[in-house]
């Protein structure tokens, strides 16, 4: 029987059968399912990476949006387009949310502080996910969520596996 934390339409985990030494774990955000390129995870590592996530958001460690008069979508817009040799490379590391390993590699995903919430920033990166999703093609997503309630989803997701 499946477990679902937390809400679609900001961030929602949904934790499902055993299969074969690993178990189904699907993401939600925006009303959009994250997984769906791969939603069975190797427990342990994905349980170690949600629990990191979930310790640096109750620490407060996500900085504020870096660039002063832009918007999340426009920061993430901005990060997406740095190339290699882009001092922004560097910067928006500090950034980076939801890298679990294989289950959420289809995404590219920032997380901002913006006063006393937490904005989430996604867009789906790969070729096959936008010729099956059109409306995909460039769109980045945003949801904004306490951290409190954001951290406390990742630990009922690491408690529950």
């Amino acid at each position: 029987m499946a477990v679902l934390l937390g809400e679609k339409d900001r961030f929602a985990v949904e934790i499902g059968d055993w299969a074969s030494g690993l178990r189904r774990v699907d993401l939600w955000a925006a009303d959009q399912w994250l997984t769906c390129d791969d939603n069975m995870v190797f427990v342990e590592q994905f349980r170690h990476s949600v629990e990191e996530t979930a310790l640096s958001i109750r620490s407060g460690a996500f900085p504020p949006l870096p660039f002063a008069g832009l918007s999340p979508v426009a920061t993430h817009r901005r990060f997406d387009t740095a190339t290699d040799d882009d001092p922004i490379c560097e910067l928006r590391e500090q950034f980076w949310l939801l890298h679990w390993g294989p289950t959420t590699d289809n995404l590219v995903t920032y997380g901002f502080r913006d006063r006393d919430h937490l904005v989430i920033t996604l867009q789906f990166w790969r070729e096959a996910h936008v010729l099956d999703h059109p409306e995909h093609a460039g769109r980045v997503f945003e949801v904004e969520i306490e951290p409190a309630e954001f951290a406390g989803i990742l630990e009922s997701l690491s408690s529950a596996l």
